[in-house]
């Protein structure tokens, strides 16, 4: 998901898709130790997401410096 897509949602939204990411990325772990799923490129997408989804958060949180 893009930043552009991310700013237009508000901070609610943000925070049950951030919790929503970070039980995809709980499983994800527990099916790749287990060797249940072969994609283990998928949990760096998931990562790179939440850390979008904190930034965007961050940003709404404190005002931008000018």
């Amino acid at each position: 998901m893009k930043i552009a897509e991310l700013n237009n949602k508000s901070a609610t939204e943000l925070r049950t898709m951030l919790s929503e990411h970070r039980t995809k990325e709980r499983e994800l772990r527990f099916r790749i130790s287990t060797k249940q799923t072969k994609n283990v490129r998928e949990i760096r997408k998931l990562k790179k997401t939440m850390a979008r989804i904190m930034t965007v958060l961050h940003n709404k949180k404190t005002p931008a410096q000018a």
